[in-house]
């Protein structure tokens, strides 16, 4: 169990801060900005949450989403430690988090239309905090595919699987809010090729 009594520590006033394994590194590490960009991502889905109350079930995805966020962050944090180095197991991204995420994309998709051109990100305010989601959390996919090729074997194909189905969800989430359940909505916002020539 976690417990912050206290938020400052002033360990950090030199640019250095902590793994979960106690290592310092530079605030500005590769790492660090890995997982630092993840809680953006899901800084972000807080934000698209303010907008999907009406919409229980799309709010219970994201908030498993915003968990297993925190998940994706304590296994970059983590880096390549075993039970018996660390004396505790490490939390790690599990293929199961991906597969249901895969799941819940087909469930929002069964919903719309085929799409048939590029969308604009915009719409309603769900959808459009979505594709900012979507951005970051694209982001943090470059950041970790980055970081997996400068330390080989000290990030999970888990993780790196979930966060690239993340932003599909993302997207398609997107779609869905504006369609709402119905097609009541107003629709995807498209891209006109070429429109203010």
């Amino acid at each position: 169990m976690v417990t912050l009594n206290k938020i400052y520590t002033r360990t950090g006033d030199k640019g250095t801060t902590a793994l979960a394994t106690g290592e310092r590194v530079a605030k500005h590490a590769l790492r660090i900005e890995s997982y630092g960009t993840v809680d953006e991502t899901n800084a972000a889905v807080g934000l698209v949450r303010l907008h999907t109350g009406d919409d229980p079930a799309l709010d219970a995805m994201l908030a498993r989403i915003q968990n297993d966020l925190f998940d994706l962050g304590a296994d970059l944090a983590t880096p390549g430690k075993t039970k018996e180095e660390l004396g505790y197991e490490p939390l790690r991204i599990i293929e199961a988090q991906a597969t249901r995420l895969e799941g819940e994309i087909d469930e929002l998709n069964a919903h719309l239309e085929p799409l048939r051109s590029f969308v604009l990100p915009g719409g309603r305010p769900a959808a459009a905090h979505l594709h900012l989601a979507r951005t970051v959390s694209r982001r943090a996919e470059r950041l970790m595919t980055q970081l997996a090729e400068a330390e080989p074997g000290l990030v999970s194909e888990a993780g790196l699987k979930y966060v690239n189905r993340l932003s599909d969800f993302f997207f398609v989430a997107a779609r869905y809010a504006n369609w709402a359940p119905g097609g009541k909505g107003p629709g995807d916002v498209l891209w006109v090729p070429g429109a203010n020539r």
